[in-house]
């Protein structure tokens, strides 16, 4: 039986690859030290998460290991081997806010720690896949400079562009535009995964990310839009919108439709790929419209706290064409619109809270 290695195991997109993953009859090593804790407080913890996944997925060994922890990382693939057939890295730190507050420890997690993963991979299994989870930080603030019109609960990308339609697509440019040092830090393991594909061989790839979601998430204010602003609601706790009058879009994906699209990749390799990986026009919302379907949905209304000043880096409009991936993976469907999404969350919240 083969090996699945899983990082940030017990977060919001690894702990449905370990479910995933075992259920295709991998032997799931997960990685995880529970730094969201740490980054975020102890609201944001993943502990509940990691006792489940030991306690309901058969066969799962759970690592209390740091990504950035070469020699412990180096051990585990030595052990195992050529037995890894594949690596799922999702363990970061996840918020434009953190990484300001400390630009080290940002780096180190997720530039540093990739190449310790891939470094490894290259030395103990090379044929085996390795799929990244970047983020769409890595085009910067680029999105921002897209022609955009206001319309009534929303701000939408003038109708004459080219990506009115589908959104997004892995041709914007990465350069020349601020990112934000997490968007920085992302972008260097992006590119580092890209690079072992096309200089090794090895079967890498990253997915770029929209904004992640499902009911698994330990959403915080800093990270986790969809899941934050449920718990937010359901509390009665404060929510502060910044900037952009709250009318900035985000596309929503499905942490399981995310975890559908890796195991394609992994069934069917392509060294070195970039997707885009988000909700797309099937499943986007502006914050006003996520903000009222859920109090319709709750009935209850939220605590609103509006600040004009805009998160550096927030993109006002942003919205995945994930049709690259969808040709090179035709079996590919997506299932999860942001109804149905929110709907979970608030069913998954509301025992939580």
């Amino acid at each position: 039986m083969s090996i699945c290695i899983v990082t940030g195991a017990a977060g919001l997109i690894g702990a449905e690859t370990v479910r995933f993953f075992s259920s295709r009859s991998f032997r799931v090593h997960g990685i995880d030290n529970d730094m969201r804790q740490k980054f975020f407080g102890e609201d944001a913890s993943t502990e509940w998460s990691r006792r489940a996944l030991t306690s309901e997925v058969e066969g799962y060994v759970h690592h209390n290991v740091d990504i950035r922890d070469r020699a412990a990382i180096e051990a585990l693939f030595s052990e195992y081997g050529q037995d890894i057939g594949a690596i799922v890295h999702t363990a970061a730190q996840p918020s434009h806010d953190w990484a300001a507050k400390d630009p080290h420890t940002d780096f180190s997690v997720n530039a540093n720690g990739t190449l310790n993963l891939l470094e490894a991979t290259r030395q103990y299994c090379p044929k085996a896949s390795f799929i990244f989870t970047s983020t769409n930080k890595v085009y910067g603030d680029n999105p921002n400079l897209l022609p955009l019109v206001e319309e009534e609960t929303r701000w939408e990308v003038d109708p004459s562009h080219p990506y009115r339609e589908h959104g997004i697509d892995e041709t914007l440019s990465i350069d020349r535009t601020k990112h934000s040092l997490f968007g920085v830090s992302k972008l260097a393991a992006d590119a580092m995964v890209q690079e072992y594909g096309r200089y090794f061989g090895m079967n890498t790839v990253c997915f770029r990310g929209g904004c992640l979601t499902g009911p698994g998430h330990s959403g915080t204010m800093m990270h986790g839009f969809l899941s934050y602003l449920v718990k937010c609601v359901l509390t009665g706790n404060p929510y502060t919108i910044f900037g952009y009058k709250g009318k900035q879009v985000r596309d929503n994906l499905h942490s399981l439709d995310l975890v559908r699209m890796f195991w394609h990749y992994h069934e069917a390799p392509r060294p070195g790929e970039v997707y885009n990986a988000g909700g797309g026009r099937f499943s986007n919302c502006s914050m006003r419209e996520a903000i009222e379907y859920t109090e319709q949905r709750t009935g209850k209304k939220m605590n609103q706290i509006y600040d004009e000043n805009a998160r550096i880096g927030d993109h006002i409009w942003y919205v995945s064409d994930t049709r690259k991936f969808r040709e090179h993976y035709p079996e590919w469907k997506q299932e999860y619109d942001v109804s149905r999404i929110i709907d979970e969350i608030i069913d998954s919240m509301s025992r939580r809270v």
